[in-house]
């Protein structure tokens, strides 16, 4: 024990040494912080079909069936996972489906008579409508079907996995013991 703390002294004294070590310290922690970002964030290996849908930005989507497509096979990749849940599947309806908020530019005229008529139309660009906004469309109802679901902590996790990958309230969550 007494050896191994001459040895760190020493190393110690050698290191205060070193002219600005404090920078060569900075720069070393810097280049580990930057490794371990473009490590964990670039990813390895390839990605199978299932993770390229799943990764797909939600901004996409031509139509609601597209949406709900997409949202059910996220749900049963993640779902289907869960420890005892088995074999899921998932089924998710929407109250309504996109909605889209367009610009428009107010135009006021005066009539001849001496009023004033507003008129609104919407701001075309090369003859396309300017979109302003898109809504998504809110979840009506989630019914799972999992052959895991007759065990209490397996409904429990799989309820709490749905409302953190979709932010549904469990009110609108059904979940069924399937074959």
């Amino acid at each position: 024990m007494n050896k191994l703390s001459e040895s760190l002294s020493s190393l110690w004294d050698k290191l205060k040494k070193i002219k600005h070590i404090e920078i060569y310290i900075a720069l070393f922690f810097a280049t580990l912080v930057l490794i371990v970002y473009f490590v964990s964030f670039k990813g390895g290996g390839t990605k199978s079909d299932s993770e390229t849908k799943i990764d797909t930005p939600i901004e996409n989507f031509s139509n609601s069936s597209e949406y709900v497509g997409y949202l059910e096979n996220k749900l049963e990749s993640v779902l289907g996972q869960v420890r005892g849940a088995g074999n899921v599947d998932i089924v998710i309806t929407l109250e309504k489906g996109f909605e889209y908020i367009y610009a428009t530019e107010e135009e006021t005229k005066t009539t001849s008579n001496g009023g004033t008529v507003t008129s609104n139309s919407v701001v075309l660009v090369d003859g396309k409508p300017v979109l302003e906004k898109e809504i998504f469309p809110s979840i009506q109802g989630v019914v799972v079907v999992s052959q895991g679901a007759n065990d209490v902590s397996v409904r429990m996790n799989l309820l709490s996995a749905i409302q953190t990958v979709i932010d549904v309230d469990n009110s609108k969550i059904t979940i069924l013991t399937g074959k």
